[in-house]
């Protein structure tokens, strides 16, 4: 009797199939990890900005230009808001009261031109200061790619 030497052809399409199904449950999965990690990410970098903004504020560099908030780009996003780059809002008051000054920071996931998933294209990220010197961060990405510190909601521009 001759012994089985390899495998039979059943056996390999059921190892075919198995790997079929796992692929189909992982990779949708996998591209939902990416998407969710990118918005995280994008709120670390523009949150990042707001000790710059602050410090122009605080050091009154307020004027169009006058003050660089070092934004240094991204593969996934673009910088929309401060458009120039530069912090351009009120003055800041002085004899040390505090500075009462509304602000934001936004930036816009890109695809076409950048690393950003394809499901994140267009959707946007902001960090709004309120008057009394508050960040908050929102996005309009779907809420199952937001990460707890930045929901989804708000007034996204």
């Amino acid at each position: 009797m001759n012994a089985q030497k390899g495998f039979t052809l059943i056996e390999l399409m059921i190892v075919v199939a198995i790997i079929g199904i796992l692929a189909a449950i992982a990779i949708p999965a996998y591209q939902s990890y990416i998407a969710k990690s990118q918005v995280t990410r994008a709120v670390a970098e523009l949150g990042a900005l707001k000790t710059a903004y602050e410090d122009c504020l605080n050091n009154g560099q307020t004027a169009t230009g006058a003050c660089q908030i070092g934004w240094t780009g991204s593969n996934i996003q673009k910088l929309l808001i401060p458009a120039n780059v530069a912090v351009k809002t009120a003055a800041p008051t002085n004899a040390g009261t505090a500075l009462t000054t509304a602000g934001a920071i936004e930036g816009q996931f890109d695809a076409q031109n950048g690393g950003a998933s394809s499901t994140l294209d267009g959707n946007k990220v902001q960090w709004n200061r309120t008057a009394s010197g508050t960040w908050t961060c929102t996005t309009n990405a779907a809420s199952k790619y937001a990460p707890v510190g930045c929901p989804v909601g708000g007034t996204v521009s």
